[in-house]
Order: C-alpha cells, then sequence, then structure tokens
C-alpha cells in the first residue's frame, strides 16, 4: 500500500471498526473457536475459523472490542479467508514481525499497514495483536492435528 499518510490510515481503521465484514459467528460445529479477552482493557473477543482442505473458508470474530482490536482483528480476517494455512500463519507472523518492530514485508500486508504506527504506542500493541493472536493459535492448533 502507498498511500501511509496517517489521515488515510486512520481512515482504514475507523471504517473496519464501524462496518466490520467479519463479524458475527457462524457457529458452525466443524468451527474452531478462542475467546481472547484482555485483564486491561474493553477487549472480549471470540474467534471463529473454518478450514477444510488446509484452507481458510471463513475467518469470523464477536465481541467487544475498541476501535484498533476490531479494525485489526476484521482486517487479518479478510486477508487470511482462501489462504493455506501455512500462508496465513505467514502473514500473521509478518504482521506481528511490523508491530513489534522486527523486519517485515510490506507488500505482505495490504490494509494491515494501517497499524504500522501503533509501536509509536507502546500501550496499543496488546489492542492491535489480541485478536491476531487468537487466529494463530487456532492456526497452530489446526496444524498439529493434521500431523
Amino acid at each position: 500500500m502507498e498511500n501511509k499518510d496517517p489521515i488515510f490510515l486512520r481512515q482504514i481503521i475507523m471504517e473496519h471498526y464501524a462496518n466490520p465484514t467479519q463479524k458475527g459467528l457462524l457457529k458452525n460445529p466443524t468451527s474452531l473457536y478462542i475467546h481472547q479477552a484482555s485483564d486491561s482493557c474493553i477487549d472480549d473477543i471470540h474467534l471463529e475459523l473454518e478450514i477444510a482442505n488446509n484452507k481458510i473458508t471463513s475467518a469470523k470474530f464477536d465481541g467487544i472490542g475498541c476501535a484498533i482490536s476490531t479494525a485489526v482483528t476484521d482486517i487479518m480476517a479478510v486477508e487470511i479467508i482462501d489462504k493455506p494455512v501455512a500462508m496465513a500463519i505467514k502473514i500473521i507472523d509478518n504482521y506481528l514481525n511490523m508491530l513489534f518492530e522486527r523486519k517485515y514485508d510490506e507488500t505482505m500486508l495490504n490494509e494491515l499497514i494501517a497499524f504500522i504506527n501503533v509501536p509509536k504506542q507502546p500501550n496499543r500493541i496488546k489492542c492491535a495483536s489480541i485478536g491476531i493472536n487468537g487466529f494463530l493459535k487456532l492456526l497452530q492448533e489446526h496444524e498439529k492435528t493434521q500431523k
């Protein structure tokens, strides 16, 4: 994503916060679920993944969260749908590398680049990673069951 203007990045975050496309659980018996809650803020979300033939067919979430946690969870859900599990893990790892100021590949981030300035506000890192860590745990657990 070329445009890193802070106003433009904030618009991405606010759009996904106000109108998250992946909010609402399907509650299918085959879905993988995890609950993520913060002990220091409002973030309390449930995450759901549907995986078929080692490919993510659905990524959903529900619950209460601040603008950052809601937006990043929604954007990541969009990013990993239709991806093989290994690629989704790679996208998540790359995003977390950006968040923790390690080497990352910007070309893999798309709208996730909107969170590039979060490391400047360390108190927001947990918000920007709570849903992501949940998706990662679900994907790692799925990989373990496939071996």
